[in-house]
């Protein structure tokens, strides 16, 4: 009988256990976050800005007048083929760069604006630079002129003819007589900023007195050509010679041997060691030339 007792618990047990392994197990359902915005996404990869940081203002500026002066302006309230972007819509939505951000990666190709591979902090700096420009001259820039002449003529002078080193390319009395003339304040800091020539080949205005921009090409056997630089990439180089002729060539790492000749690299190389004061000072002293 004790048996037969034990057995029926084991079978009784065995058969629990088995039940237990058949039964499905409970499942909880953990409500599922939602997606973080967009905006937020892309917010999030550039760096915290404040309006009140001196050294990303100071980098913007630096990054602005090299690579977005030369069609919006040193003031950045509009140039001879760039818009003022003080007033810009996309200026007032964007934060900390994320806005303009998509401007300067993707560039406006039908508005002549190309393509800037800069990193999420370059952009940061440039927005904390724009965002950094005064508000009540924002209110007022469709209203009312700015006077950008604010500098010291006789300095602008001394910077002209020294450290400078306009005076090696220029001559108040010959390719710049009468210039403050001919240019208000704003326009004339623009083309000092700019080198006098028009970003990117488009846009409105005088035409542009300054010799384009040609390249020497060089194969190992020698054969040279040498001519106006129509195209330059990484991959094929095109150019013009004096008879009218059009020559494109594919690159293959360094041949053919490329030399450009840009008449405006003494103003690209400037902008990298130019202070406000300077820009200030210089155009104070244009404005004088008459």
């Amino acid at each position: 009988m004790r048996r037969s007792l034990i057995a029926t618990l084991f079978l009784f047990s065995g058969l629990g256990c088995l039940l237990q392994a058949q039964t499905p197990p409970q499942t909880t359902t953990q409500p599922v976050a939602p997606a973080a915005p967009v905006h937020r996404i892309i917010s999030a990869a550039y760096p915290v800005r404040s309006p009140e940081d001196p050294e990303m203002v100071a980098r913007g500026r630096q990054s602005f007048a090299v690579s977005c002066a030369f069609c919006h302006g040193s003031d950045a309230r509009g140039g001879e083929t760039g818009p003022n972007l003080v007033r810009s819509q996309i200026l007032l939505d964007d934060q900390h760069g994320e806005t303009i951000g998509q401007v300067i990666l993707n560039g406006r190709m039908d508005k002549g604006m190309p393509k800037f591979d800069f990193n999420t902090a370059q952009i940061a700096d440039i927005a904390a630079f724009l965002h950094s420009l005064p508000s009540a001259s924002r209110d007022e820039a469709l209203s009312a002129p700015i006077n950008i002449v604010v500098g010291d003529a006789k300095a602008g002078e001394a910077y002209f003819n020294g450290a400078g080193k306009c005076s090696t390319c220029h001559s108040v009395t010959g390719d710049l007589a009468g210039i403050g003339a001919q240019h208000d304040p704003k326009a004339l800091q623009n083309l000092l900023v700019s080198g006098g020539g028009r970003a990117y080949g488009g846009g409105s205005g005088s035409e542009s007195h300054v010799p384009p921009t040609t390249v020497t090409v060089t194969f190992a056997a020698g054969k040279k050509y040498e001519g106006k630089l129509v195209h330059l990439d990484a991959f094929d180089v095109a150019l013009t010679t004096t008879d009218g002729n059009y020559h494109s060539f594919p690159i293959h790492g360094p041949v053919p041997k490329i030399v450009v000749h840009n008449p405006l690299q003494p103003h690209l190389d400037m902008l990298s060691t130019f202070k406000d004061s300077d820009i200030h000072n210089l155009t104070a002293y244009l404005v004088t030339i008459r």
